[in-house]
């Protein structure tokens, strides 16, 4: 598959741009500081316990195991510590090749990026990352409300507008086989796997065929060579 035939080069951002883990890890931190401040536990042992929790499978309620294992009330201090893992500035990097790709590729294509996620988190990454100016359009699909998020067409369909694109002229690039492909391809994009091997959906495999993306690459330095072919 060439990418020749795009004019336009949409991204995902979560394990695309740079590894959601660190992500996750940058939030355990600030909660440990949370706890710490708060609660008198030491800020490094509770933000390697949480991440312990959750390298173990719990995902979605790792706080409310951590306070429960420790005999803490749950509904007395869950709201605080979600809020300061979301409202946290995040210590991020992108992978080390994206800041040159997407300059690159800036030059040849429109490049565009959909992210889903409550909107001020997923800005306040962006803003970490020190990427959002290699991007002609940025669409938070949590603005559109939460029945906007992929797989939803919506944030297709308005990145497209936006980026004044027709559907068969542009591809999405993401991780995601359980959400991430089905929206664009119903459009008529092109949809583009990037599978690290770190990524929290490295080991996924697309639902159904409508599931599944056209194209799927080992790393997202890749996308040059595709460029080239």
């Amino acid at each position: 598959m060439s990418l020749r035939r795009f004019r336009a080069l949409i991204f995902d951002l979560d394990d695309t741009l740079y590894p959601e883990r660190a992500f996750v890890m940058s939030g355990f931190r600030a909660a440990g500081a949370w706890i710490a401040l708060n609660l008198g536990y030491s800020r490094e042992k509770a933000a390697q316990e949480l991440l312990m929790l959750h390298d173990s499978g719990a995902r979605g309620d790792t706080f409310d195991r951590w306070l429960k294992g420790h005999g803490l009330d749950v509904f007395d201090h869950l709201e605080q510590l979600v809020d300061a893992y979301r409202r946290h500035a995040p210590t991020i990097e992108p992978y080390a090749v994206v800041p040159g790709l997407l300059g690159r590729l800036h030059t040849s294509h429109k490049v565009g990026l959909i992210t889903d996620g409550i909107m001020e988190v997923q800005e306040r990454k962006l803003n970490s990352l020190g990427i959002a100016g290699h991007f002609d359009v940025v669409v938070y699909s949590d603005i559109y409300g939460r029945d906007a998020w992929k797989p939803s067409i919506k944030p297709f369909e308005v990145a497209l507008s936006r980026l004044n694109c027709r559907a068969g002229d542009a591809a999405y690039i993401a991780d995601n086989p359980l959400k991430d492909f089905l929206g664009a391809r119903r459009l008529g994009m092109g949809a583009i796997r990037v599978r690290h091997e770190a990524g929290y959906y490295s080991k996924c495999e697309p639902p159904t065929p409508d599931h599944a993306p056209d194209l799927e690459i080992e790393d997202i330095c890749q996308l040059e060579g595709i460029l080239s072919g």
